[in-house]
């Protein structure tokens, strides 16, 4: 659904209402352990605050997004792409009526578990942990907000409300869901069991975070002089735009940098657009009356199939060009091996973490939380105090 001209007029919609298919805060499922209300602020307003004040989410400004925090000081970071999910999650719930403030919520905790050096240190902690119970980065950012987080007296983590923890769990194992519902029966792990969908308020995030990976990855990709234009323009959505933006200011033929942006804006747009009608089709077409309902129904919050595959293409240029470009590939390699040896020290030597890591019962996991909640920076200096070697 590529939109020429001005988007359609949107009906039926909400405009800042709650509609039917919201999550209510005063109808929440509720926290781990019981709070008071707060005053002045719904549930998930709480849930906001409490994770953008947490220790986790100012790490976010010194992780990868795909180029280490080093090669550039305007490269995004996990902090500045978690922001943009929520920026753009935002828009698209206030036409549908969601709650905003969960979509922030969920938005801004998603990312909280990833590891340093982006998908490749990720990749690295999860095989270290391969006869361990292996790593998942949507498993850890649940684990950082339920347990590891330490702010408050009289519990670990910052004991969200379900529908948050819900949303930050987006991607989860079979045996990773069967141990959460042995510990937390009916709690986020049961969907995955019973092949249910979250609220529409993490569908939406979901697919806000692939947006917006697309769209920001471009512009670094082209900034870092990795990719180039030229090859973008061989790939139908990002041609579609490209044209489009120099069909309607000529001038931008002598400004590159501004062209980008305005093709990626106009791309952003159309996307976004493109969900609201296609998820507003599904709800009609299956005829959802309820938060319940909707969670029944299977996946509503999706692109059209033409922007659905014109997107896939996109993705799957990023991987080929950039995700994959060799320049990125020799750094992947040495952060690996930074997370590698980390890991191999800290198991011979629990001593040399934090003391709170080193006394936990199940070793290998503490190693795995403590590597999983460094900072680039951090974990590169560990790494030259452990072994005498500066690898990157």
């Amino acid at each position: 659904m590529l939109f020429s001209a001005d988007p359609p007029v949107l009906t039926e919609v909400s405009m800042g209402r709650l509609s039917r298919l919201a999550c209510d805060p005063a109808k929440t499922r509720g926290r781990r352990f019981a709070e008071p209300l707060a005053p002045t602020r719904n549930a998930f307003q709480r849930d906001r605050d409490r994770i953008v004040h947490s220790t986790a989410f100012r790490r976010l400004v010194y992780k990868t997004q795909v180029f280490l925090n080093h090669e550039g000081d305007l490269f995004r970071t996990r902090l500045t792409h978690s922001l943009e999910v929520a920026q753009l999650g935002r828009s698209i719930a206030r036409v549908w009526g969601l709650n905003e403030d969960l979509v922030e919520a969920i938005a801004l905790a998603h990312d909280l578990g990833h590891t340093p050096f982006g998908h490749a240190g990720q990749d690295a902690l999860n095989d270290c942990m391969a006869d361990h119970g292996g790593f998942e980065h949507n498993l850890q950012s649940l684990r950082v907000v339920d347990q590891l987080e330490e702010r408050y007296p009289e519990f670990d983590g910052l004991n969200l409300s379900f529908e948050t923890r819900e949303g930050v769990l987006k991607h989860c194992s079979r045996a990773n869901a069967e141990h959460l519902e042995l510990t937390q029966p009916g709690g986020v792990g049961r969907r995955f069991l019973e092949r249910t969908q979250p609220s529409l308020e993490a569908q939406l995030c979901n697919l806000a975070d692939a947006i917006a990976y697309n769209a920001h990855d471009i512009d670094d990709g082209v900034r870092s002089g990795l990719i180039t234009v030229a090859q973008l323009t061989e790939v139908p959505l990002f041609a579609h735009y490209h044209q489009q933006a120099m069909a309607e200011h000529p001038a931008l033929a002598d400004k590159p940098r501004r062209a980008l942006y305005e093709t990626i804006r106009l791309m952003l747009s159309d996307q976004v657009y493109d969900v609201i009608l296609t998820t507003q089709d599904a709800v009609k077409s299956v005829g959802v009356n309820s938060v319940d309902e909707a969670r029944l129904a299977g996946p509503l919050v999706s692109f059209s199939e033409d922007m659905k595959a014109r997107s896939s293409a996109l993705k799957k240029f990023l991987f080929d060009h950039l995700y994959r470009h060799p320049q990125v590939m020799e750094t992947t390699g040495l952060a690996q091996q930074v997370v590698r040896e980390l890991f191999e020290v800290y198991v011979r030597q629990p001593a040399e973490m934090s003391a709170d890591f080193a006394a936990g019962a199940d070793l290998p996991r503490s190693v795995a939380d403590y590597i999983a909640g460094m900072t680039d920076r951090f974990a590169l200096r560990e790494h030259e105090r452990l072994t005498g070697r500066r690898l990157l």
